[in-house]
């Protein structure tokens, strides 16, 4: 895995600073008052820091951006960074500045000046989240980070904050490490084993291989992996760090998706490596709630297949049964994740008997087209868990949007035989989709749907993430649960 850079915490030193290495950053508000530190390093570098602040470039900064002074006259450090925040930041803005220092500083040292300074661990968190790089398949890795010091009025308290923060990293960065390695690397045995990994962290993982799955009557997910030599597998994660039923987490967790018989083009199938994004999210998410011992209760389950055309794969045509029951005309085999899903929901409703049920994947283009890669798309059944969701994402800034359901979209889905199709056509293709899905989601469970296509992976670099995967979903998933299943 990724190793994060290592951030501590102490008190401010100001006579250490004319002798610290590696970058200096210093926090000052949009008009320039200097605090006690500010001065002190605007004497060492002979009034510099004054002149940035009186500056017009210094007025057009943006909260959380900022100018960095190169080999400042008196001190040792390589730079200087200036950040323009006020001493007491939003969260968005905090995370922000820790991400623009990480992005300058790269590997070098960093000697973060917080004074009087709020929110000093989420300032830290996207210090850490900003600083991810994935190398591990490159021939030279790059090295793990220098370390992040940083100065501040209560050290002790800010290292006890930043320990949740630092669990919530952990996990983001397991689920980047997991959707940025290729198929090759992670197939569905790999996969699954490190995910039984999580058991030294006090997760109770299980793993029911094909035999099983036919045996409960996996139709629709075994029919989507027949044409891969990679078995089909289910892993089960249990976190059991509270009472009462637990909240359920699904993962549409495709390997690789060629999309079977159904060919994707080629242009740009590279990037179906990251169609098991939904259950990176489940396995991030159930990492961090053991590493900051959640006191709740909650199961992520993934359902791991890879989509391969062959002369054993599904067939346009072909009809499944569900381990509901239903049977589905397969159509179109490039719409799979839902075949994986609605076995993987239904046996999570069967057997874990879940108090709320959330499923996570890569599902459609569609989403794509109408939210593009700045917003989830969130469906549901329940308008009191959608709005705790919309609530904690939005805490959290990973963004989300919630899409309609409907009956009427039920029509694009029927079949003449079979109970249903398993594509409904272009319109809607998002809402048909869940619309799908929610046919295995019993009447009485509460459930939201999101599609992270647009989001698990980007080709431009987000606030906390450089391009590539991003983690999306752990954080507003990790504080939905501390704020709405999480016990006093």
């Amino acid at each position: 895995m990724t190793e994060l850079r290592n951030v501590s915490f102490q008190a401010v030193e100001l006579d250490a600073l004319a002798e610290t290495e590696g970058r200096v950053a210093v926090f000052l508000p949009a008009e320039g008052t200097m605090s006690p530190g500010a001065r002190r390093v605007n004497r060492l570098s002979k009034g510099a820091v004054a002149r940035v602040v009186e500056s017009d470039a210094w007025e057009k900064l943006a909260v959380g951006q900022m100018i960095s002074l190169g080999y400042p006259a008196g001190m040792k450090a390589s730079a200087v960074d200036l950040v323009k925040l006020p001493r007491r930041p939003q969260v968005s803005e905090a995370r922000k500045a820790g991400a623009a220092l990480a992005k300058a500083a790269g590997k070098t040292a960093v000697t973060v000046l917080c004074e009087n300074t709020t929110r000093v661990e989420d300032l830290a968190l996207g210090l850490v989240l900003r600083g991810y790089a994935f190398t591990q398949r490159k021939s030279d890795p790059s090295e793990m980070p220098a370390p992040a010091t940083v100065m501040c009025k209560a050290p002790d308290e800010a290292a006890t904050a930043f320990e949740v923060a630092r669990a919530v990293a952990e996990g983001v960065t397991f689920t980047r490490d997991l959707v940025s390695e290729p198929a090759n690397v992670l197939g569905t045995v790999e996969f699954a084993d490190r995910l039984l990994a999580l058991k030294d962290l006090g997760l109770e993982v299980e793993v029911l291989e094909e035999d099983k799955l036919a045996e409960l009557g996996m139709g629709a997910m075994l029919g989507v992996g027949q044409g891969s030599a990679m078995p089909s597998k289910i892993v089960i994660m249990r976190w059991k760090g509270g009472e009462g039923d637990p909240l359920a987490l699904v993962g549409k967790g495709v390997v690789f998706d060629t999309g079977g018989i159904s060919l994707k083009p080629a242009g740009g199938m590279e990037d179906m490596t990251m169609d098991m994004g939904g259950a990176g999210v489940v396995a991030g998410v159930m990492k961090t709630l053991a590493m900051r011992k959640a006191k709740a209760n909650v199961v992520g389950l993934v359902g791991l297949v890879e989509n391969m055309p062959s002369s054993t794969a599904q067939r346009p045509g072909d009809i499944v049964t569900s381990m509901k029951g239903d049977t589905i005309e397969v159509i179109n085999t490039d719409a799979e994740g839902r075949l994986v899903l609605c076995d993987v929901m239904w046996y999570a409703q069967e057997h874990e008997k879940p108090k709320a049920m959330i499923d996570l994947a890569t599902l459609t283009g569609a989403v794509i087209i109408a939210l593009g890669h700045e917003n989830a798309g969130v469906l549901s059944n329940n308008d009191a868990l959608a709005n705790q969701f919309l609530r904690a994402a939005d805490a959290e800034g990973e963004g989300a949007w919630r899409l309609p359901l409907g009956k009427a979209y039920d029509d694009q889905l029927k079949s003449l035989k079979a109970d249903m199709k398993n594509v409904g056509g272009r319109p809607a293709g998002t809402i048909t989709a869940a619309q799908f899905l929610q046919r295995f989601v019993k009447e009485d469970m509460p459930w939201i749907h999101l599609d992270i296509a647009g989001v698990a992976q980007t080709t431009g670099e987000t606030a906390l993430a450089p391009k590539g995967a991003t983690g999306w979903g752990v954080m507003a998933l990790d504080r939905l649960v501390r704020d709405q299943f999480e016990a006093e």
